[in-house]
């Protein structure tokens, strides 16, 4: 999680510095990937809002700061945490803590009685979050752009609005993907009118 900061931190920096372009261009990224999102444009930003709250109640505990790695996603209001823990009560005073945060209706604590794991095993997460994410973009009739994917220790986490049978199609994706070796659904299940 300390990367992850001093990785935001550098980025931020270098907008700023790099003036307008950097804006406009984060601004565009932006918008396209809101357009195809099936939450509302304040809640987009309120989700941000309880990741930026929910990571800095984290880091001003020092005892979680310093023993865990726990990454925060939030979506639709309702916050994953997963990573890992030395201990179960470390565990439960993360969920505590984002219980605190205004505005989180729920919260799924899939943070792992763990070691922190490695640098290279953080990459293997990538690869694997890119390649089921790959997966999904190239299945006919399938709304790819609706749904997050994100990879922890090998374990693939589903978000999103969706219908029944696109959460089914997607956790089928990401269970077909060699690599992954287990599968969350952190889904809200919706109505999806037919186009």
């Amino acid at each position: 999680m300390k990367i992850k900061i001093a990785m935001a931190v550098i980025i931020l920096s270098c907008f700023s510095l790099s003036g307008c372009a950097g804006l406009m261009v984060a601004g565009a990224a932006t918008g396209a990937a809101a357009s195809q999102d099936r939450r509302t444009l304040p809640t987009q930003l309120e989700d941000s809002n309880i990741e930026i709250k929910t990571v800095a109640a984290l880091l001003r505990n020092d005892e979680i700061w310093k023993d865990t790695n726990i990454d925060v996603v939030s979506y639709n209001t309702i916050v994953l945490l997963i990573g890992q823990a030395p201990t179960a009560s470390l565990k439960s005073k993360a969920q505590a803590e984002v219980e605190k945060i205004a505005k989180v209706r729920k919260v799924y604590n899939q943070i792992r009685i763990a070691a922190p794991i490695s640098f290279f095993a953080r990459r293997n997460d990538e690869y694997l979050t890119s390649k089921v994410k790959t997966s999904m973009l190239f299945t006919g009739d399938f709304p790819s752009a609706k749904i997050k994917v994100i990879t922890e220790n090998n374990e693939v986490f589903l978000l999103g609005l969706v219908s029944e049978s696109e959460a089914e199609k997607a956790i089928e994706i990401a269970r077909n993907t060699d690599g992954v070796t287990r599968v969350v659904k952190v889904f809200e299940i919706i109505e999806v009118e037919q186009d």
